[in-house]
């Protein structure tokens, strides 16, 4: 099935959370309050919670897609058209993401997460399936740098990143992403630098909102895992905190900077990951 699938043999962030939810009323929003699991590892709800944060962030990603989406009809009919409109929709969409990603202590207990539930997501080693001829494998574990959401705003805004060890790291993530996802980040990443054409402010707007995001990220990740292991693992098996704080300090840049400016800065730091 996984090499049907095109994907590592192991549980990963689609299968955790975005094909994990349903919706309490059929035709109400894809948000907290509408929506629970369809299944958990342990029955608390702070689990239940960390899963559908995700799964509305991802819902809010919609919009960003459709933008994209326009954007790229645009620039195909006149390579010098104005869409700014589309810009502002981007940049509010991910500060909308944002203030979903903050309400994760509403129903999640740091003392918990670190030893009930993420044992179950986190990385794997040495693993054998019984019936299957293969050496022990090594597998990631669930982790949201599995999501396309960032990697697409970054192909997006062309956001340059020095090759690193996590840069590396980053490449391998992809392949536990759906392969339609995969395809999407690359169709993006095909797009014209939109930088010449878009006004500043609405260009630097998303990068600001993207940096609010990392250190939204980097906050829950000392809340949640760094103050209570001392392993210095993500989920998804890289050095976490090391790279998160590299991308939370890097995105503080003093405005207002140019759009080459603002890119090339958030560009220095590496894309999320954890």
């Amino acid at each position: 099935m996984a090499r049907l699938l095109g994907r590592p043999p192991i549980l990963s962030y689609d299968g955790y959370a975005l094909y994990n939810w349903k919706r309490f009323r059929k035709d109400g929003p894809i948000a907290l309050g509408n929506i629970d699991t369809i299944q958990n590892f342990v029955h608390m709800y702070d689990e239940r919670w960390f899963i559908l944060v995700h799964v509305e962030i991802e819902a809010i990603a919609a919009e960003i897609l459709s933008a994209i989406a326009t954007i790229k009809r645009q620039l195909a009919d006149d390579p010098a058209a104005d869409f700014s409109a589309e810009l502002w929709r981007i940049a509010n969409a991910v500060n909308r993401q944002v203030d979903v990603l903050k309400r994760i202590p509403e129903h999640m207990d740091a003392t918990l997460y670190y030893r009930t539930f993420r044992p179950y997501i986190r990385f794997f080693e040495n693993v054998t399936y019984e019936g299957v001829d293969h050496a022990p494998m090594q597998f990631r574990g669930e982790t949201g740098a599995q999501s396309s959401i960032m990697p697409t705003l970054i192909a997006l805004m062309k956001i340059p990143h020095r090759r690193t060890a996590l840069t590396d790291h980053l490449d391998d993530i992809r392949n536990y992403m759906p392969t339609e996802h995969r395809a999407l980040i690359a169709e993006v990443a095909a797009m014209p630098d939109i930088r010449s054409v878009a006004v500043k402010e609405t260009f630097n707007a998303i990068l600001d909102a993207m940096a609010a995001f990392r250190r939204i990220h980097y906050r829950w990740a000392q809340e949640y895992i760094n103050r209570w292991t001392d392993d210095p693992r993500g989920t998804g098996g890289t050095p976490y905190m090391k790279w998160l704080q590299t991308d939370a300090g890097r995105n503080r840049g003093p405005p207002p900077l140019s759009c080459k400016a603002r890119r090339d800065e958030i560009g220095r730091a590496p894309a999320t990951a954890a």
